[in-house]
């Protein structure tokens, strides 16, 4: 193991251990917030969130699989993470931007920026899949795809009990059925709303919008893309 190699293993290390803590006290009211806020939110809002999210998830889990990232080959672990560092800023800024604009925009331009950030986020994560070296074409890797989504937006209980079922991802990939029938697309939209909407809801105030969307789309982009990149760290160092 090189000096790169070990200050990897240090910050998976670190991660891991952040995965499976216990939810804080802050966790705790957060989630109650975000619980009571939901209440006051239109239910056709919900319903329009909640049925963008399930369809453009499955689009792309069961749909034809597209991206631009070239596939890392026998590049050692910190070349295809310098490639992996660079397209994560890339998203970033773009997001970003978008959030800016979106946020800018009024309540139309607010509601669109859910779909559009949706779409980032999953193209972000084929990209960083195929530059560590794994088959997005394969179905089971868009089932850990999904699972990286669930994990970095999530609520404290629910991350862990995803991380959970990643651990030894290879072998138990092999149990999967050949269908997702059985996930569970309710509790999986309602996490991923549940994190996010009391920012994102921020960023449909006049005035103030356009800033929240720009720093709320910047870190989630670098939340996710810090939470793929130890994802599959964690299965390239145990098979290494």
């Amino acid at each position: 193991m090189n000096k790169y190699e070990k200050e990897v293993y240090s910050e998976l290390f670190k991660w891991q251990k952040e995965m499976m803590s216990k939810p804080s006290i802050i966790n705790k009211l957060s989630k109650r917030l975000q619980t009571k806020i939901n209440t006051w939110i239109p239910e056709k809002v919900h319903i329009a969130i909640t049925t963008t999210i399930k369809q453009m998830i499955r689009a792309v889990l069961f749909g034809a699989t597209h991206t631009s990232a070239i596939p890392a080959g026998n590049a050692t672990l910190e070349l295809k993470e310098i490639g992996i560092h660079e397209r994560i800023k890339n998203y970033r800024n773009t997001a970003a931007i978008e959030g800016g604009i979106s946020g800018a925009g009024g309540l139309l331009l607010g509601l669109a920026d859910f779909p559009i950030l949706l779409g980032i986020k999953l193209k972000l994560l084929f990209d960083i899949a195929t530059m560590y070296g794994y088959d997005v074409k394969d179905y089971k890797e868009r089932v850990y795809i999904l699972h990286i989504f669930e994990l970095a937006f999530s609520s404290h209980q629910h991350r862990k009990e995803v991380f959970l079922k990643m651990i030894d991802w290879d072998e138990r990939s092999k149990e999967l059925p050949d269908e997702m029938e059985k996930f569970d697309w309710r509790n999986f939209q309602q996490e991923y709303r549940d994190y996010i909407d009391l920012a994102k809801m921020a960023q449909l105030i006049p005035v103030i919008g356009a800033p929240v969307g720009v720093v709320v789309n910047y870190r989630l982009i670098k939340k996710l893309g810090v939470t793929a990149m130890n994802s599959y760290r964690m299965r390239l160092i145990k098979s290494a």
